[in-house]
């Protein structure tokens, strides 16, 4: 199975619990581990809730009872890899798939692909009533270190910032960079409090950078932050605006700050001015 996931990657995996040797959940993991981890996964024969929970916990994209129709699953398989193809950007496999998903500069993710895994997994939020949060980062005043320092130095901070809100979440999760300096990533199953925890990793990480020649770049990043069903939003687009007009905020108080979407008391800011 690892050799053929390798030399012939599929559009979408299947996995059927029971799943000798290794286990549905083990299995799950493995594949999320991979070079091809974007693929689709849909576990079959689950029927109890913890279970279910679990598996979507470590990234399966559904997961049904044994009972399922045959009829429904291969339409839920059809919807899944129809899905993968369009953030793919192509029906055939090859190098140009990655670049058709993937940011040239910075090695994460593009707007396109963005947009694409959002809409999915807030429809697979709102089925399962699950949480699902999303953070949005803005580089403070980065047009300055572009004349201050030039556009070479400017491309080597962004992929360091990049790489900053790689390393800050899970494998599940998706990082991409939705503009010049604008950054986004996508945390299934994470409700409000862990968004949190993401935001300020990504905030205090990216203020800890030193970049440049003589590493005398310094830089600070706005983020703003809304989750699914913490703030009441009804489509993915209403969800970037939630966590957009937070971002708008941590700006205007300051910069280098997290800002949240409370509905009890508004949008919150966390962190400090710089």
């Amino acid at each position: 199975m690892e050799q053929a996931a390798v030399t012939e990657p599929p559009d979408a995996f299947l996995v059927v619990e029971p799943c000798p040797p290794w286990g549905a959940t083990t299995l799950l993991s493995r594949l999320r581990s991979k070079a091809d981890a974007d693929r689709p996964v849909l576990v079959l024969g689950v029927e109890d809730g913890r279970t279910r929970t679990r598996m979507l916990d470590l990234g399966a994209d559904d997961v049904l009872p044994g009972s399922i129709a045959t009829d429904e699953l291969l339409a839920r398989l059809r919807r899944r890899t129809a899905v993968f193809r369009r953030a793919a950007g192509t029906m055939t496999r090859g190098p140009e798939d990655r670049v058709a998903v993937v940011d040239a500069l910075t090695e994460v993710h593009n707007r396109r692909y963005f947009l694409l895994r959002l809409e999915d997994e807030f429809r697979r939020a709102q089925r399962y009533d699950n949480p699902l949060a999303l953070v949005l980062v803005d580089l403070d005043q980065f047009r300055g270190i572009n004349e201050s320092f030039g556009h070479l130095v400017g491309d080597g901070v962004l992929r360091a910032a990049a790489q900053c809100l790689v390393a800050a979440v899970r494998e599940t999760d998706t990082v991409a960079r939705t503009g010049g300096d604008e950054f986004a990533c996508i945390l299934p199953q994470t409700h409000l409090a862990g968004a949190l925890t993401v935001a300020e990793r990504i905030r205090r990480d990216v203020a800890a950078l030193r970049t440049g020649p003589a590493a005398e770049v310094l830089l600070t990043a706005s983020v703003g932050v809304g989750s699914h069903p913490a703030v009441h939003v009804q489509t993915p687009e209403e969800l970037i605006g939630a966590a957009d007009g937070c971002l708008a905020r941590a700006k205007r108080e300051g910069r280098n700050r997290v800002c949240l979407a409370d509905p009890g008391v508004g949008p919150v800011p966390r962190g400090s001015a710089s």
